[in-house]
């Protein structure tokens, strides 16, 4: 049984500005409806792990469906708003500007620590991340493998969760678009 988490492609959207607070938190916005960068193809070695899939799972984020069709255009998509990504809030830190991936960093730290102000919280996400686990499990099962196309942390989560039901890991959860994990179960 074999799973393969997958990062959507770049996005049409600049991903190192540099920005305050609430810049950051309208860049949130801006990313979460980004579509894919067209000059964003996946590689040809992730187009074969997935080549012989008649389905493939991604979030409902336009970035994600357009990099699924785009690495599967022969499979049917399977989109599920349960996939999306984990969510980030803008901290209020005035006076400070820092490019957009330190934010995500801080961002990210902070909603760990439990600041998630009008926005799902880390439990919520961990046990959305069970539910996804079990839906591609039940996919593998029926035909032996599946991919999901999606998003980077959310995929982590789903791979932790994968890992903690004794599948083993090949490869990263790295910050890089098109990355690809692979999760089977011996």
């Amino acid at each position: 049984m074999r799973i393969v988490l997958i990062r959507h492609g770049r996005p049409a959207i600049a991903t190192n500005p540099r920005t305050s607070h609430k810049g950051f938190r309208s860049y949130i916005d801006d990313y979460e409806v980004a579509g894919l960068d067209p000059k964003s193809a996946p590689p040809e070695e992730l187009q074969d792990l997935v080549r012989e899939l008649s389905a493939i799972h991604t979030s409902t984020k336009l970035r994600a469906t357009e990099s699924a069709r785009m690495l599967a255009p022969h499979a049917e998509l399977i989109a599920d708003p349960l996939f999306i990504e984990a969510p980030l809030a803008s901290p209020r830190i005035p006076l400070l500007r820092m490019k957009v991936p330190k934010w995500a960093i801080v961002a990210r730290i902070l909603w760990h620590a439990g600041y998630h102000p009008e926005i799902e919280d880390y439990r919520r996400a961990k046990h959305r991340a069970a539910q996804a686990a079990d839906i591609l499990m039940k996919r593998a099962g029926e035909e032996g493998g599946t991919a999901l196309v999606a998003h980077g942390y959310f995929n982590a989560m789903i791979g932790r969760e994968l890992r903690r039901r004794g599948f083993l890991k090949t490869g990263l959860h790295r910050v890089r678009f098109w990355n690809a994990v692979i999760y089977e179960r011996p």
